[in-house]
């Protein structure tokens, strides 16, 4: 049988500081994609709210509208409608804000790690 000489083989131990930047890294990266799924969905509600400021702006002042609750439809008026729908839209620029800073933190902290970690891979072994 030939013998297995193959560098591809081999298991490679991390040391438990690697190891443990490793866990790291897994963990901000599953929070960044986190942050991206919200700020997705932020973002199409955004976009909703605009769209229907849009057609809101298209109505005559007495024009009757109405707005969305659950299944049904109840008659408001466009200053009101016009009112909540900003608020709604202020809300969600707040919250997109905030995101936005975290998703930078969290990027800085996995290129912080990822620095560290390949600092600790090229140090050579200390088993060899």
């Amino acid at each position: 049988m030939p013998e297995k000489n193959h560098k591809h083989d081999e298991q490679v131990v991390l040391p438990a500081s690697a190891q443990q930047s490793l866990i790291q890294m897994q963990t901000f990266q599953q929070q960044h994609q986190a942050i991206a799924m919200q700020k997705e969905a932020l973002s199409m509600q955004k976009l909703e709210i605009e769209k229907a400021l849009e057609e809101l702006g298209k109505a005559k002042d007495g024009e009757e509208v109405y707005k969305a609750v659950g299944p049904i439809l109840v008659k408001s008026t466009k200053s009101e409608l016009n009112r909540e729908l900003g608020e709604r839209k202020e809300t969600i620029d707040l919250r997109l804000n905030a995101l936005d800073k975290q998703e930078d933190k969290v990027k800085e902290r996995l290129r912080e790690l990822q620095g560290k970690l390949e600092a600790m891979l090229k140090q050579p072994s200390k088993d060899s």
